[in-house]
């Protein structure tokens, strides 16, 4: 069932962090004032007796599904267990409580790092289990890959009304800085920003880049995902299933760029003339990442921002955050 009432109660699970914060501000903008969300500290949706209490008590008509454990490629490497097994537990919680209480419509949010490392390009969702992931991001992959065969299996066996977005790279406002645990876009930001007039004769520092730089990257403004998030969830299921019989649509802009351009352009946005460095020592990843995003073309969906414009709208969040730092 679709969402046709301003009155419907939508759970945002994960609505602190980057992507939920996007989604419930757009869904207050677009006129939908009942929404509903947990910290962590509050609900802790690994467990699911808890999570089965509170979908008891509060009985959401739609759910969103943005929690997750999220990092980079470091993170990632070094967390291995947590990545696949905290995403495993989140998505079995909140998916079997949402079937168990009667939810209208859950939209589960996955990621492109499910397709194979050497997929065809564009990545069309009927890539899926086609070949071997990226091994640097393998754990995370494999719970998404479960979170979607567990929406897939609950409409197949009991009819739910279960979607999953895959969305690109994502980045913008309330995203991870921290170069221990954030992706490659605010990472670069900072590291710009932080190279930038660092020495004592007014030149910039050099900013080093993870491997070779020619990786080619897709990135999606956090708050077009939010709006292809809101279309979707307005849309009706025949509508979605007649162009996605999985429940699965790709969330992309349909373009990409090298790792190197990418950082020419964020040099640009940020003001930073110093040289550019590469380790060659680290991982490239992923050769390319460019998604298909046809089935939700189909349903008049695409995304309005523009690298360079969502870069700005970033970095202006990321130098008013620093700011607030010094004022502490």
């Amino acid at each position: 069932m679709n969402l046709t009432s301003e009155a419907a109660k939508i759970y945002v699970a994960g609505h602190r962090g980057m992507v939920g914060r996007a989604i419930w501000s757009h869904l207050q903008d677009a006129g939908y004032a009942n929404l509903v969300g947990r910290t962590s500290d509050e609900l802790d949706l690994r467990d699911p007796h808890a999570t089965r209490q509170f979908f008891e008590d509060e009985r959401p008509d739609f759910v969103v599904l943005a929690a997750a454990r999220v990092g980079g490629i470091l993170a990632n490497d070094r967390y291995p267990a947590d990545f696949i097994g905290d995403n495993l537990a989140i998505e079995q919680s909140v998916i079997r409580a949402a079937h168990e209480t009667g939810v209208d419509r859950l939209v589960f949010l996955g990621s492109t790092c499910i397709y194979p490392k050497h997929a065809d390009q564009p990545m069309s969702e009927d890539s899926l289990l086609t070949g071997p992931l990226e091994p640097t991001n393998q754990w995370y992959a494999v719970a998404k890959i479960a979170g979607h065969k567990l929406c897939e299996a609950m409409h197949r066996q009991h009819g739910e009304d279960m979607l999953t977005l895959m969305p690109t790279n994502l980045y913008g406002p309330g995203d991870d800085f921290d170069l221990e645990t954030s992706h490659v876009l605010p990472a670069l930001l900072r590291k710009a920003h932080e190279a930038k007039s660092r020495t004592p004769s007014g030149s910039d520092a050099p900013v080093t880049l993870w491997g070779t730089g020619t990786p080619k990257r897709e990135f999606l403004y956090v708050e077009d995902l939010a709006d292809a998030v809101r279309v979707v969830l307005e849309t009706p299921e025949e509508d979605i299933r007649e162009v996605a019989p999985d429940g699965m649509l790709n969330v992309g802009v349909g373009e990409d760029l090298s790792i190197n351009d990418l950082m020419a352009l964020i040099q640009d946005v940020v003001g930073h003339d110093g040289p550019v460095e590469h380790d060659r020592s680290k991982p490239d990843g992923t050769p390319r990442k460019l998604v298909d995003t046809s089935r939700l073309d189909t349903l008049g969906w695409t995304a309005d921002t523009p690298l360079r414009k969502g870069i700005e709208k970033t970095y202006d969040w990321f130098r008013e955050q620093e700011a607030l730092k010094v004022e502490r």
